[in-house]
This record gives C-alpha cells, sequence and structure tokens, in this order.
C-alpha cells in the first residue's frame, strides 16, 4: 500500500515501501551521506511518513543500539578520555544520532545499559538528559515529585546574585544583587560547567521544625544574627533617564531646574539635591517624588491655540523632570551624562537601595520549596543545638509530607556532611553519592546518622522532647521583595474617560476592591465601609421624575431643565458612578433613551 511523503509538512509524493524508505533514510543519515539534522517519522495509522529539516526543531542526542548491543563501545569511551575522539566523530560514524520529537515516536530507548533487548534500538547517553540546564542543577532530583521540580526550574531564574561583572557600568532595569553569592555544598555534575551561572545563593543551617507558629503555610523563621552578619544581603538598582527632545518649530526641551511659574511645579523641596545643571549630584539621599533630573519641556500642541506661532515667547512651559518613582527610594548610584545619536543630551541615574531581608521577602531551595519570612526572631530566642549551633532558618516540617520533596531532606543531609567534612557532595541525579554512605560518614563525624540533634528552648532552657532534624541547605533570595510589592493610596491620579482611578502600582494607581473582599467587609460586620470604598468615582446626576429621562443641568443660566419632557420642578438629583453615567450617554448616543424610576431618598 503507497505511504504519502510529507517534506516539512508539505506533500512531495508517494512510496510504495514506508518502513524501508524510512530505514533507508537512517541509514544514509548514519553513514554521513544525509545532514545529521534529517529526521523522519513513519505513522502507520495514517499511513504516511514525515521528513524534517526544517529550523526550530528540539533535537536531542541519542546513543544507536543495534542488536541489542550499543554502538558505543569501551574503546570509544577511552579514546575520548585520551582526546582521540571527539564528539563529532561520534556523529559521523553513526554512533550518536539526534532525534526529534516526532522520530521518538518510532524507536525504543533504554534508560540504562542493563536493560538493552533485541527490540531497543537507542539507548540514553545518561539518565540526566531527562531535564533541562536549569532543572539538572537541582541535586537529588530523582527524589522529589516531578510537578515540584518543574516549579523549581523558575526561582533559579529568580534568584538573586551577579548577573554579570560590569553591573556597575550597566543601566539594565530592575536589577538586583545579592552581596555574597556561594557555591553550593551539594551540586551536580553540571554545576562544573556552569559554575559561573549556579552561584545563586547560600548555604544556611536548616532546622524543621515548628517556629512559633510563624512559620505555616511555607512561611520561613529566620535568625536576625545571621541577618545582622550579612546572611542575604542584597542591593536593589533602578534606572532613569531624561532627554532633551526637540520638537517642530524649533521648539526642544531643556535641562535645567524649572522655575515656581511653570506648570506642575513640584515644589522646592523635591528639587533639594539638584545642582546647577540641574541633575543630581552622586550620593544624593532621596526618596519617593524626590526630582532626579530637572527638565522642562514646551506646551503639547494640543494645547496652543491655532493664531499662537510656534515659538516659545508667550508659551507657559511645563514640568517634565525625571522624579524617583513614588514607592522607592535609595541613593543616587552613578550618573551619566551623554547624547544620543540624533545629537540630544542625555542623562541616566542610576539609584541603588540596600535590600536587608525583611518581613514577606520570598525564598526558595532547588527542590522548589518556596516560602516568605513570616518572623525575624531575635539570636537570643532562637532554639539551639548541644554544640551551640542556632540554625539561620527555621522551616516547617509540614511543606515535606503533601509535596513529596524527598531530596530537600537529602540535600541537608549531604550538605550537613559537606560542612563537618570540608569537602563537596555530589548530588547527581541517579548518580550521587548514596544516603547509606553520607549516614555512615555522619556517624563518624560524632553525629546521629540520621542527621537529628538535641535542641533547646532558648526561652525556658529545657531540652525539645524530640530529637530535631538539623542540616545544610543551598537557599536562594528571590527577586520578589516586599519592599518593590508594598502599595497604597489613599488618594491619586484617576482617568479622564471613567473618572476611575488608575491601574497599576507604577501609576500610582487604586486597589481593586472585588467580589471577595466585599465579602470579608460583610462578614466583619462594616457594611458601611463598603460606601466608601465604592465611591471612588461618584458623581451627581439630575433624573425628571416625570418622565425618568436625565436632566441638564444649566449652569450659565442657572436651572436644571428635561430635555425631553420640559420639566423644571420635579428634578431630582441621584448618586451614582461616573462609570454608570458614562453607560447611560452611550446608550443615548446610540439612539436609546433610558428612562431612571427615582425613588423617595428613604422609601423601603
Amino acid at each position: 500500500m503507497k505511504a504519502e511523503v510529507y517534506l516539512n509538512d508539505k506533500f512531495v509524493g508517494y512510496v510504495e515501501n514506508p518502513e524501508q524508505f524510512v530505514r533507508a533514510i537512517r541509514e544514509a543519515r548514519r553513514r554521513g551521506q544525509l545532514p545529521p539534522t534529517v529526521n523522519v517519522y513513519y505513522d502507520e495509522e495514517s499511513n504516511r511518513v514525515f521528513v524534517y529539516c526544517n529550523k526550530g526543531r528540539l533535537l536531542r542526542p541519542l546513543i544507536v543500539v543495534e542488536n541489542g548491543k550499543p554502538k558505543l563501545t569501551k574503546e570509544h569511551l577511552e579514546k575520548l578520555v585520551k582526546g582521540e575522539l571527539t564528539w563529532e566523530d561520534l556523529e559521523k560514524q553513526g554512533i550518536i544520532e539526534w532525534l526529534d520529537p516526532a522520530e521518538e515516536e518510532n524507536v525504543y530507548v533504554a534508560l540504562d545499559e542493563k536493560e538493552l533487548t533485541p527490540e531497543h534500538t537507542h539507548l540514553e547517553i545518561g539518565p540526566q538528559t531527562f531535564f533541562s540546564i536549569v532543572t539538572s542543577l537541582a541535586p537529588y532530583a530523582n527524589y522529589n515529585q516531578t510537578v515540584r521540580l518543574n516549579r523549581g526550574i523558575r526561582p533559579q531564574k529568580q534568584a538573586l546574585s551577579i548577573y554579570t561583572y560590569n553591573f556597575l557600568l550597566r543601566f539594565d532595569s530592575d536589577v538586583s544583587i545579592l552581596y555574597y553569592p556561594q557555591e553550593p555544598l551539594v551540586r551536580t555534575f553540571t554545576h562544573e560547567i556552569f559554575r559561573d551561572y549556579d552561584i545563586i545563593g547560600q548555604n544556611v543551617v536548616v532546622a524543621v521544625m515548628v517556629g512559633h507558629g510563624y512559620n505555616m503555610e511555607d512561611a520561613l523563621v529566620f535568625n536576625k544574627g545571621s541577618i545582622d552578619r550579612g546572611l542575604f544581603r542584597g542591593v536593589f538598582f533602578r534606572p532613569y533617564e531624561a532627554e532633551e527632545l526637540k520638537y517642530p518649530g524649533g521648539l526642544k526641551d531643556e535641562i535645567r531646574i524649572p522655575d515656581p511659574d511653570v506648570r506642575n511645579y513640584k515644589g522646592s523641596e523635591a528639587y533639594r539635591n539638584l545642582e546647577e545643571d540641574g541633575i543630581v549630584y552622586p550620593e544624593a539621599e532621596v526618596k519617593g517624588k524626590d526630582v532626579l533630573v530637572g527638565r522642562v519641556s514646551p506646551p503639547r500642541f494640543t494645547e496652543i491655540a491655532a493664531f499662537e506661532t510656534l515659538t516659545v515667547t508667550g508659551l507657559t512651559l511645563r514640568d517634565t523632570s525625571v522624579t524617583v518613582r513614588s514607592e522607592e527610594k535609595g541613593i543616587v548610584d552613578a550618573v551619566f551624562i551623554t547624547e544620543t545619536k540624533e545629537g540630544n543630551k542625555l542623562v541616566k541615574v542610576r539609584v541603588r537601595d540596600l535590600r536587608i531581608p525583611e518581613l514577606g521577602d520570598k525564598f526558595c531551595t532547588r527542590s522548589g520549596q518556596k516560602g516568605v519570612i513570616g518572623l525575624i526572631l531575635p539570636e537570643s530566642d532562637m532554639p539551639f543545638t548541644a554544640s551551640g549551633v542556632k540554625p539561620d532558618i527555621i522551616f516547617n516540617p509540614m511543606g515535606l509530607p503533601s509535596r513529596q520533596t524527598v531530596g530537600y531532606l537529602l540535600e541537608a543531609l549531604a550538605g550537613k556532611v559537606g560542612a563537618y567534612s570540608g569537602r563537596y557532595i555530589d548530588g547527581t541525579p541517579w548518580d550521587e553519592e548514596p544516603e547509606e554512605a553520607l549516614r555512615k560518614e555522619l556517624l563518624k563525624l560524632g553525629f546521629r546518622e540520621d542527621g537529628t540533634e538535641t535542641m533547646y528552648d532558648p526561652i525556658s532552657g529545657e531540652e525539645f522532647k524530640v530529637k530535631i532534624f538539623v542540616g545544610n541547605i543551598y537557599y536562594m533570595r528571590l527577586k520578589h521583595m516586599a519592599a518593590n510589592k508594598l502599595h497604597a493610596r489613599a488618594r491619586g491620579p484617576y482617568t479622564l474617560l471613567t473618572r476611575q482611578p488608575t491601574e497599576g502600582k507604577a501609576k500610582e494607581g487604586g486597589l481593586r476592591l472585588g467580589e471577595m473582599e466585599k465579602d470579608v467587609i460583610l462578614a466583619y460586620g462594616a457594611p458601611i465601609l463598603l460606601k466608601e470604598r465604592f465611591s471612588s468615582d461618584k458623581t451627581i446626576i439630575y433624573v425628571c421624575e416625570k418622565c425618568g429621562a436625565m436632566a441638564i443641568d444649566d449652569t450659565i443660566r442657572k436651572r436644571k431643565y428635561c430635555p425631553v419632557c420640559g420639566e423644571t420642578e420635579r428634578i431630582k438629583p441621584v448618586e451614582v458612578s461616573y462609570a454608570f453615567k458614562l453607560f447611560l450617554d452611550e446608550l443615548i448616543s446610540l439612539g436609546i433613551w433610558p428612562r431612571l424610576r427615582v425613588k423617595p431618598k428613604y422609601e423601603e
């Protein structure tokens, strides 16, 4: 039976024997007659052959197996170690080939050489190739739940560290730097390959116990003494820039200290850090809404009357100074003055802010155990071991059973062995140092083999009745910090169309009170508060009691009348949201005149 053949999903013809055709392509690829990136797939259900050679496909290498034996032999491995063979040589000899997801449907892959049978077509180079680069950096990953592994990938990308060595010369946005990043005590074999990208946290002492109830719901209890000594201390950089733009008609911006008579003048206090050239000086301490670069601009063209000429004379300038974000503070770290490619003056200012861990800051391990700081305990109130060690973090044991992160416990055990023996521990999945060996070594070091220790209550001085698991784990501080999330407002800007508060923290927007928040307020017996919360855009409209139409408020003639029936006496004010008034106006513009039934104020 003929089979259709598709090249990059385009129909190109038929073949008589599809299985023989597919086999011939694969053999030609292994002999080097075809490029190694050409893949072929035969779909038996639809009797179609797909050949792919286009870009953008995911490919992964596999060892070719023939008659139940891999083509990669010990002789090849010895030559690879000596440097007599390279990876490219293995590809050219057809020992290793690259498969895409489509061709994988036609192959039978063995995970280990011991599992090989005559039916197998390929062998994994190593079980670690299951993982992405980031996931392969997680130690003892084969002991964790799959979902938790997937969720452990993103925190590694969000961790604070030194992302580049020239960060002091760059003006990247939203940058956080960790002061004292450390290499992990427990690492995988890929750490040696990606060493510069895997120093993203610090090794901390963790006690798995309940911490006064403040570490419930994945929260963490931190030792204040550790924080004071520099644990997870970092700095946050925020860049700002101002440019002297040029406009048609000879108008342009001017970087200088604005005069008090310009529109939108921000008050003399906001300009206190500016020098004579209108630019802030380095190391100035600034807070929200302080001006960094003073700038005045000509009025917008929509503000200029048609009879006025486009000259600066007689026009009211407006203040367009660059200010610090309302919710941020810091110290001016650097000031750069340069020009754009158009020849405009460009000023860049970088503000730094010291970030010491505080309540609400987020942390995570490579096992995907995320949590925020729930309490910072004074060092005198931290429980201590029989040898006097006080943990840096208290982790809630209830976070382990539901998430099935056994790798967390094994990493803590291995980290403890590594810290006391002064060496790094190999936690490569499926090829890690076994738990039994770690237990024996810990026993030789003078500890219990299961990693638990006797701990004492610092308040009463009594010994805890149970043994507490204590170990060393690599924790990462994430970019999600409470200082960046904190937002509140009582009044502020609003949109012109709906007269409702603007949206977003950067725009000093309002906080939306939704259905669930409303239910909470009602449950607490504070319904009057809802009247205040839902009145952000309240307005007064006038309604005709006779016909129900919206009346017109003529402020010039100081009279109110109904445009439909002409009524002037029975006009009543009604308090509604401006969004509702806007909705009524839009209905009227469509030719639909709404009628409102007005009841007396206290009528039920």
